[in-house]
């Protein structure tokens, strides 16, 4: 039934995206177990989304920097086609400047993304050629943004995140803001992370969630913001919460909620967060190698203030 969501919404789905196209469907990607390929799904009710349509859009190579981790796809629609971003390695194991992940997007011209060509338009390139990961847009002002994490060998820890200017929907222009880095200790817990980035805009402000720590329990959410009059690409525009936004509820049994998307109801009423957490903490070994994290969908509210309000993960 529209507007009761029977969680998790995909099962070992995570850094799930969902985008709502103009058509009615709600498009669904994330990270496939194995990490070989990128599906989408899609559905005109989230509810329907675990049993529905899916189509398999793209393989990893079999060798080469897209043939291995296949991470965190995002589908978006963006002047006209269909652009799905996500980051590969070339390798399972090996974890230095030259074997690590990197971003790429390939794109698709047909009016229906199940059908039609997708190609492959490169790795979007930054100006630090080192570990990137988990890419997603949005545009304000009719211009086309870039939010992505990325190492610097120069700052201490796993990813901060950036912003660009976009000159197409697979290079970057200009500037390069530094947004965030792991500072806080809810940020360093296992590892010093900030990843996962998502955009939405709101009573005057651009607000930018993204996750940090490992993405064990200890997986959680943070908040950014900027006034939508000032210029994005100057740091001092931008306002970061000193604690998580989002974060474990063992009451609830919903464990590292985080690597979170936006959309909105069926009805068009209520925003909602989508976002991956697990059913138990992860109790030995790689959580990368857990599958147990899930797609799940809740609404949330926005403050006085006109920040929102996301509570406690909940099925």
């Amino acid at each position: 039934m529209e507007g009761h969501y029977k969680n998790p919404i995909v099962l070992q789905r995570a850094d799930p995206w969902v985008y709502k196209h103009t058509d009615g469907y709600y498009y669904f990607t994330g990270s496939v177990p194995g990490y070989q390929e990128i599906e989408v799904r899609r559905a005109k009710n989230l509810n329907d989304l675990a049993d529905a349509e899916r189509h398999n859009v793209w393989h990893a190579h079999e060798t080469g920097p897209m043939s291995r981790l296949i991470w965190a796809p995002e589908i978006h629609f963006i002047r006209g086609k269909w652009y799905i971003y996500f980051a590969a390695s070339d390798n399972d194991e090996v974890r230095d400047k030259n074997h690590h992940h990197r971003m790429f997007v390939i794109e698709n011209s047909s009016p229906n993304p199940f059908e039609g060509e997708w190609i492959e338009k490169g790795q979007i390139k930054t100006q630090q050629e080192s570990f990137s990961l988990d890419g997603t847009v949005f545009t304000h002002r009719n211009e086309l943004y870039y939010v992505w994490a990325q190492l610097d060998p120069a700052i201490p820890g796993n990813s901060n995140i950036y912003l660009s200017k976009m000159e197409n929907p697979w290079t970057l222009t200009g500037k390069e803001l530094l947004l965030s880095i792991p500072e806080y200790e809810w940020e360093k817990i296992g590892f010093k992370v900030n990843e996962g980035p998502a955009a939405i805009h709101h009573n005057g402000k651009i607000f930018i969630t993204y996750s940090a720590s490992a993405t064990d329990e200890n997986y959680c959410m943070g908040l950014l913001w900027a006034d939508e009059n000032s210029d994005l690409l100057d740091g001092y525009s931008w306002q970061k919460s000193p604690v998580p936004v989002f974060q474990t509820s063992e009451e609830n049994q919903l464990f590292g909620p985080g690597h979170n998307s936006f959309t909105v109801s069926e009805d068009g009423s209520r925003d909602l967060i989508i976002y991956h957490a697990r059913p138990e903490k992860n109790h030995s070994g790689d959580p990368l190698d857990n599958p147990n994290r899930h797609a799940h969908v809740q609404a949330f509210t926005w403050d006085e203030q006109g920040f929102p309000v996301f509570g406690i993960p909940k099925m």
